[in-house]
């Protein structure tokens, strides 16, 4: 996802590279490039300007600190690192700040009316939405309004019954006179928030206008989100102006960034709507519908990842203790293939191996942005992993050459494919053990700059009550990591 956005700023960062200092000419030469990048990514005309002359701005009218604090420690900062400091900052202030709440308290039953143009995912959005509402202890309905698009009602209805939703549908009434039912229906079946799922079109016209306009008069919903196509650039601000003149939008869902490689509406919509991005819907799962951050979103605009992200996909998908559990043994050494295989089946809760990847900081490390992974490739692994004997999970070390011959027919794989896997698999657990020993600092080897070590910092929530992991579960951990490293001893 943005990958052309993505190479303008490589090519910037590349152009600074190895610079003492850095002049006026070079940073010319560096906001070219992203200014190429932007608007090849359909990024609005003006939000580019004004995004060029704050970083020029800043990176010309700043006395750069070669040496920076972090952590206790005094660190060495390139002129290219401040640069790719200034940019995160702008690009994080341009689609922020942060605003994902949903006004839910207002009365007993909350409406929520789910608006935009036809093929924009505005469905399935819906039920993402009611799925991550359900998860957070609401109990949602969803109201299939849509009357005009053939298998409309029935795709939501298939929907519901997945997530274990209710849907209601009242065939032969009309739009407004559906939510308003649906309002009273919810007070009926015990609900506390109501989804209306509207009808879309392929343009704006006032047919559609007038309609969604009548069903907020009558059932008054708190929350107003237009669900916008990131694939339609900077059409979608003139989609979210006009929804906004008439309905007065509470926010927006971006869809199908993970299917763009522009995305230019992630950086303009916010600037020009002047309304908040609530959420990101990332692919087809009904799981995988993200709270907005912008600095996660820069983070990874600028090949740092989003480690965040990925912590917080990680906790909805694990349980603690085992976590905890598994996290000594890695420690320890003790891994097996049937520990690899339960990594495995976490990693396909969590998404696409994509996805997942897009998360991690691997452009500092010349992986290419967006790069795509084959979700097959973990069925072939599980194959292998299956075809082995109880024993030969449980002993990795076993596995001799004829052992290895069995597996590759078992599994119908490649002996290769089967060797592969076994290096990588020691290679990880070599890793883990030299972590949990303490004799290599093997994180240091990975060569994070002070920059990416400010990004993560930064995007980690403050205060007690935000803390992704309490101040116990860390005394905890320190406890399980010291246990060991005497084990390991």
């Amino acid at each position: 996802m943005l990958e052309m956005i993505s190479g303008g700023f490589k090519k910037a960062q590349e152009l600074l590279q190895g610079k003492t200092t850095i002049q006026e000419k070079h940073i010319e030469d560096a906001v070219k490039e992203i200014r190429i990048s932007l608007l090849e990514a359909d990024v609005e005309f003006h939000v580019v300007k004004t995004f060029i002359d704050r970083v020029k701005e800043k990176a010309l009218g700043e006395i750069v600190q070669t040496r920076v604090s972090h952590g206790g420690k005094k660190l060495k900062a390139t002129p290219e690192q401040h640069f790719i400091k200034i940019c995160y900052d702008e690009l994080s202030g341009l689609m922020g700040p942060v605003d994902t709440s949903l006004n839910l308290e207002a009365r007993q039953v909350s409406a929520i009316m789910m608006v935009g143009l036809q093929g924009s995912g505005k469905t399935t959005t819906t039920a993402k939405l009611a799925r991550y509402l359900q998860k957070n202890g609401k109990k949602p309905m969803m109201v299939a309004a849509d009357v005009y698009r053939p298998a409309a009602i029935d795709q939501l209805k298939v929907l519901g019954n997945r997530l274990e939703i209710p849907v209601f549908s009242a065939p032969g009434k009309t739009p407004p006179q559906i939510c308003k039912d649906a309002m009273e229906a919810a007070q009926f079946k015990g609900c506390n928030v109501v989804l209306f799922d509207t009808a879309g079109r392929t343009i704006v016209d006032d047919v559609l206008m007038n309609e969604l306009e009548d069903i907020k008069k009558i059932t008054g919903p708190e929350n107003i989100l237009l669900v916008v196509d990131a694939m339609i650039g900077q059409e979608s601000v003139n989609v979210a102006q006009e929804f906004d003149r008439r309905l007065d939008l509470s926010g927006f869902i971006l869809t199908k960034l993970d299917g763009d490689a522009r995305g230019g509406a992630a950086l303009s919509i916010k600037e020009v709507a002047k309304k908040p991005i609530k959420f990101l819907g990332m692919g087809e799962s009904l799981d995988r519908l993200e709270e907005f951050r912008p600095e996660g979103l820069a983070s990874r605009i600028l090949g740092y990842g989003d480690i965040v992200g990925l912590v917080k996909d990680f906790e909805e998908v694990v349980d603690e203790k085992k976590a905890e559990e598994d996290a000594e043994k890695l420690l320890r050494g003790d891994f097996t293939f049937n520990d690899f295989l339960k990594q495995l089946k976490v990693m396909k809760k969590m998404g696409s191996l994509t996805d997942i990847i897009s998360k991690l900081p691997l452009g500092q490390f010349g992986v290419p942005q967006g790069m795509q992974v084959d979700d097959r490739e973990l069925m072939r692994v599980e194959a292998v992993i299956n075809s082995m004997t109880v024993y030969e999970r449980e002993h990795p070390d076993s596995l001799n050459d004829s052992r290895i011959n069995r597996i590759a027919s078992g599994c119908g794989q490649p002996k290769n494919k089967v060797v592969e896997l076994m290096t990588r698999f020691n290679t990880m657990r070599g890793l883990m053990r030299s972590l949990g020993s303490g004799k290599k600092k093997a994180l240091g080897r990975l060569g994070l700059d002070p920059g990416l070590a400010g990004m993560i910092d930064e995007q980690l929530p403050k205060g007690p009550k935000k803390n992704l992991v309490d101040l116990k579960k860390r005394k905890d951990m320190r406890k399980a990591v010291k246990k060991a490293k005497k084990r390991n001893r």
